[in-house]
């Protein structure tokens, strides 16, 4: 009797996250399916018609997208700028994690705590300020600008992470390498790094969606040439509201892009966010 119930209780669970599935991802099929419609089809009615009409959908659209100079500039500037400051700040944040939890150097308990404070400052605190200092480096309007101001921004909170995953290894296992002849930087690659895969995962994922699905730096600090995927399509919507036959397919590929990073990653990433929950 216990078996059955938990058989029901599983099921039911399990019922209860294939629908919360199908919901979250219905406004991503939606997006999909506006993408492969004319501008005459999209006018007619909703996405959903699609489904009993497949003949009214093609890939028209996305050879158009194709053919976009913006949007394909702007999304390879997308990719120019995210993955920079993803793997910077991983690497990083990997680096002083290690050494802000293992290491012993002057005043490093008043160096964290000051990483710490760090991650109560608003970005839009410091718009303004980073903005005049990189037009006297040369560095506004630039990919080189928007990279840079992401990593310093994503630190604080990569550090953190970092350093308290770190910090949790046993001791033990650091000392043993340490007597086998190891150096630190032979530790910190062979060591420290594998056994702080999920974390790094997990901030390399968080990290790669803030910066990819960024609008707010990206429309201050880049230019024409230099603006990301987010702000040509805000661009393009603001001149050409009707153009949905670019748009749709636009913003599903800037959509769909953090959502295969995540399902490639997950494993990673749960095992991360679940790391020192169970002793």
């Amino acid at each position: 009797m216990n078996a059955v119930r938990r058989g029901l209780g599983n099921g039911l669970v399990q019922a209860f996250l294939v629908v919360i599935g199908l919901v979250w991802l219905t406004p991503l099929a939606g997006l999909f399916l506006s993408s492969l419609r004319s501008t005459q089809d999209t006018a007619k009615g909703g996405w959903w018609t699609a489904l009993a009409s497949p003949g009214q959908l093609s890939f028209d659209n996305y050879s158009a997208v194709l053919k976009n100079a913006g949007i394909t500039q702007a999304f390879w500037n997308t990719v120019l700028i995210s993955v920079p400051a993803t793997v910077l700040v991983v690497v990083i944040a990997a680096l002083a994690g290690y050494a802000f939890a293992w290491l012993d150097f002057p005043a490093r308990e008043p160096i964290f705590l000051l990483v710490v404070a760090l991650l109560v400052v608003p970005v839009q605190i410091g718009l303004l300020p980073v903005a005049k200092l990189f037009g006297q480096l040369g560095l506004f309007g630039t990919i080189p600008g928007v990279v840079l101001f992401h990593v310093a921004y994503g630190l604080p909170f990569a550090v953190f992470l970092l350093r308290n995953y770190f910090a949790e290894m046993p001791r033990e296992m650091l000392e043993a390498a340490r007597m086998d002849g190891g150096s630190e930087w032979r530790i910190f690659t062979r060591l420290v790094l594998p056994v702080g895969r999920p974390a790094i995962a997990s901030l390399a994922i968080f990290q790669f969606l803030w910066v990819w699905n960024d609008m707010l730096v990206a429309l201050l600090f880049a230019d024409g040439s230099s603006q990301p995927l987010t702000v040509e399509l805000q661009s393009q919507i603001r001149q050409f509201g009707s153009n949905i036959d670019v748009l749709a397919p636009g913003a599903f590929l800037s959509l769909i892009v953090p959502v295969v990073v995540f399902f490639a990653f997950q494993r990673h990433f749960v095992q991360g966010v679940m790391a020192g929950s169970v002793k």
